[in-house]
């Protein structure tokens, strides 16, 4: 009995494991189609999502809906934006939901959801891209068409970003890393919801910044009355950075928008406080902190938040006569205090205004005010500041644990007024704006991770109300150094409002180092794949006119530097840019711009004067374009028009990318071919030639490169009496392929066909004076193949010396021939027999016999 029983219990749990393996693909496509017919019934929007998948084991014993990457995108006039996207969607029910019928309503007990996208943009009409419900009352109203049903009991999303932009206020904030929890039965119509939640909030408004990377928290138990629409802040907890907060009041929903009535403070008056609201990436731990003085923050937010109107507000951010000292470090911060107040009193928001009616500190002697009123904010901020004092910038490390990989030095003094409006900002109205004051770094010193030091011996700005003057810039770092002045013509459009940064500078050099200024190269393989490509930045828009006695670029030293850079749109231009390098000078005029996917270069250059082979062996880009010049010893005059690719982290020319031409011609020059392989080979073929003794004075060529590959349009040379041409193309990858053509007076070409020569008339040997020698040269530089048709040409001129002797002297044994028999004619003869025109064609041959014979025949005596 004990084991049918057993049995029987072994089949049940079988069956049920079965049943729970086998569930998910049995009600997976009614899942899946309930889904579907709750979101077309309620939303007008584009849904998408991948797939709904159920499993009975994920929270078991309830059943779980998964579905994964759901998209709603929003129609007009929001066309293409989209509203929400979360990555994995999580709904907990209870198994007796799975075996309702298709009308019958599926309740929901639990939402859980991650990796997460909710965008709220108000556009300037004050409509609203999240009011997607579907306005058809009988849907609504009949109570027919409810497929599934929230009853709640928990909640949790983690990794989700909520974005927020009002385009009539211009107000943009962004809450990242955004994690947040709830437990609460929502089948109650007033509940206490326990929360907990995390996150980072970026605030701007007009493109000036507020908040940045701001981390808060938020422990709560929040009072729901769910008929009313009320939030009620009961116990809770809150950090800004490390700042914390209590809240008092409710939120509640009403027509037209949501009612505040809210009240937060400091729950300590102590100085902590203030350093708790440094964010973490520029603080360090509180603990054992000696404070004095008091910092606090108390206000309230009352009133309705709706399409015209904002709560109004009342914001104090008080400290007076406090000081702070961390343990370990050797001085403190005195005299801190702070009267701060952020205020809207008639709930619109543009009259909001910003006091910041006194912020004051000092370290040892060095003292630092700062003061500013910013009003209209909305509509055309304006704004009044003031900055007076001093500050030692070795104290900063000394007095808070600033993260430095080396400490600074320095002397910072500012005594500045600024006044201005921002529509005269944006419009450049300098008339408008009132500046007046300078500000003086000395004796500055910054030494990065690397070991590489920049030193500031003095630097002056004055502000002015057209421009901010850079009276003075003395630098040094490594084995440079640079004095620079100029104006800076739009310092606060590029800092308020994103504009271009406009500017006119002069810089001077006694020496400079361009390896100072790029990075070190001691990287990790791991940290230079991480590193960003240079970019020349869109913001700036300015004209730099340089000069330097030297400048060290790589292995060459470049003297009487000078030329303009103009700088905008990501892009450099050279104006005029002269060196003298290589025994003579070279100019530049072209541009370099980064603007695209890959950086590219158009320039061209003119090089006068100019080495050889320095110029062409040390400067990787001219090797490739003509290797063979580095052989070559003297001067050249070249214009060389160049574009190309460059390399996105170096900003080198990617040489394979090359395109372009180059024009050359040659002064004063001789070869030197001991070291060249191809030069040696091609003496060797050509026996006529020697090689060092080529005369190449004044030669002009002419050659185009594109691809990796050059062509070089055939040019003359000339070689004692001896006429060349050469023409063909090679590769940057040192393959070639030349033609030679040589024009060879037969002098040249041996004793034998120069014997032959001498028997010729002086006539005949007027038109034999030279012959053409082709030559082929293909493999590459360092192993080259080389073909001439010097033999055939030889035997070719051998052949036709012989029959230019056979025609000489077969015309001149006819008619000695016929001289002879006309002396033994008789008068009366006027015709030839056939047998006198055989007999003269015998003796013909005689001749020609005796004449080209190697041995003359031995003459017979006479028959007396």
């Amino acid at each position: 009995m004990t084991k049918k029983i057993l049995k029987i219990v072994g089949i049940v749990i079988v069956l049920l494991i079965g049943i729970l393996l086998a569930a998910p693909y049995v009600f997976k496509e009614q899942i899946k189609a309930k889904i579907t017919q709750a979101i077309n019934e309620k939303v007008d929007a584009k849904v998408t999502f991948a797939d709904a998948d159920l499993s009975l084991f994920k929270n078991f014993p309830n059943a779980n809906v998964t579905i994964k990457k759901l998209v709603i995108i929003n129609k007009a006039p929001f066309e293409g934006d989209t509203l929400v996207s979360l990555g994995e969607l999580n709904l907990q029910l209870s198994i007796k939901e799975l075996f309702k019928g298709e009308k019958e309503v599926v309740n929901i007990d639990g939402i859980t959801s991650k990796n997460g996208l909710i965008n709220i943009i108000f556009n300037k009409e004050g409509i609203a891209n999240y009011d997607i419900a579907l306005k058809d009352d009988k849907t609504q109203d009949d109570g027919k068409s409810k497929p599934l049903s929230l009853k709640i009991q928990n909640y949790k999303i983690e990794n989700f970003k909520f974005r927020y932009f009002d385009e009539s206020s211009k107000i943009k904030m962004t809450i990242d890393s955004l994690n947040h929890e709830g437990i609460g039965d929502f089948t109650a119509q007033k509940l206490d919801l326990n929360t907990r939640s995390t996150a980072k909030i970026v605030l701007s408004m007009d493109k000036v910044n507020y908040m940045k990377n701001v981390s808060i928290s938020l422990d709560a138990v929040l009072g729901i009355d769910l008929k009313n629409g009320k939030y009620t802040f009961k116990q809770n907890k809150a950090l800004i950075n490390q700042l914390p907060i209590e809240l008092d009041g409710f939120i509640q929903m009403v027509d037209g928008g949501q009612e505040y009535d809210l009240k937060f403070k400091t729950p300590t008056s102590s100085f902590k406080n203030f350093l708790g609201l440094i964010p973490a990436a520029y603080s360090s731990s509180l603990d054992n902190v000696k404070t004095n003085g008091d910092f606090t923050v108390a206000g309230f937010v009352k009133g309705l938040y709706s399409d015209k109107t904002v709560p109004k507000f009342n914001i104090k951010i008080a400290s007076n006569n406090a000081s702070f000292q961390y343990p370990n470090l050797p001085k403190s911060v005195r005299n801190i205090v702070i009267d701060t107040k952020i205020i809207n009193k008639t709930g619109i928001l543009n009259d909001t205004y910003v006091n910041i009616d006194k912020l004051s500190f000092a370290i040892d002697q060095d003292i630092f005010n700062a003061k500013a009123n910013i009003r209209n904010i909305t509509e055309n901020a304006l704004v009044d500041a003031a900055l007076k004092g001093t500050i030692n910038l070795g104290n900063l490390s000394k007095a808070y644990p600033i993260k430095l990989s080396k400490p600074l030095s320095g002397i910072l003094k500012a005594d500045v007024t600024s006044k201005f409006d921002m529509q005269s900002v944006e419009k450049s109205q300098y008339q408008n704006i009132k500046n007046a004051g300078t500000v003086s770094l000395s004796g500055f010193k910054y030494v990065d991770k690397n070991g590489k030091a920049m030193t500031i011996s003095n630097a002056l700005v004055q502000f002015n109300p057209s421009n901010i003057n850079l009276k003075q810039f003395n630098a040094t770092t490594g084995i440079s150094d640079i004095s620079v002045t100029g104006v800076l013509e739009n310092f606060y459009g590029f800092i308020f409002k994103n504009q271009e940064l406009k500017g006119n500078f002069n810089m001077n050099s006694k020496q400079l180092a361009v390896a100072d200024f790029m990075t070190t190269g001691k990287e990790t393989k791991t940290q230079a794949k991480k590193a960003e490509a240079m970019k020349i930045p869109a913001f700036l828009n300015c004209k730099l006119t340089a000069k330097a006695n030297t400048v060290l670029y790589d292995n060459l030293t470049l003297k009487d530097v000078s030329g303009k850079l103009i700088v905008k749109d990501e892009k450099v231009t050279l104006e005029n840019v002269k060196s003298s390098i290589f025994g003579g000078t070279i100019g530049v005029n072209g541009a370099v711009s980064t603007k695209g996917k890959v950086p590219v270069f158009n320039v061209n250059l003119n090089l006068n004067q100019v080495d050889i082979a320095q110029s062409f062996t040390q400067l990787d880009m001219l090797k490739k374009i003509a290797p063979i010049a580095g052989i070559i010893n003297g001067k050249i005059n070249s214009t060389i028009k160049i574009n190309g690719n460059l390399d996105a982290m170096e900003l080198t020319p990617d040489l394979n990318s090359l395109t372009g031409d180059l024009l050359g011609q040659l002064l004063s020059t001789t070869i030197n071919s001991q070291n060249s392989t191809l030069l040696n080979a091609l003496g060797s073929n050509l026996k006529f030639i020697d090689m060092n003794k080529v005369n190449l004075n004044d030669v002009k060529a002419a050659l185009t490169f594109k691809d990796g590959k050059v062509n070089v349009k055939p040019f003359d040379i000339k070689y004692q009496d001896i006429k060349a041409t050469i023409g063909g193309s090679h590769g940057f990858d040192q393959s070639m392929n030349y033609n030679l053509k040589f024009d060879v007076p037969v002098k040249y070409l041996g004793t034998e066909a120069n014997a032959l020569i001498a028997k010729l008339s002086s006539a005949d040997a007027s038109k034999l004076q030279s012959i053409p020698i082709n030559a082929t040269l293909v493999g590459n530089f360092t192993n080259p193949k080389i073909t001439t048709d010097i033999n055939s040409a030889v035997t070719k001129l051998t052949t036709q010396l012989v029959n230019q002797q056979k025609n000489r002297m077969v015309k001149q044994g006819t008619s000695a021939l016929t001289d002879y028999l006309n002396k033994n004619k008789k008068p009366s003869d006027t015709t030839k027999t056939a047998v006198q025109k055989e007999d003269i064609k015998t003796k013909a041959a005689d001749l020609l016999n005796g004449l080209f014979s190697k041995k003359k025949k031995t003459e017979e005596p006479k028959t007396p």
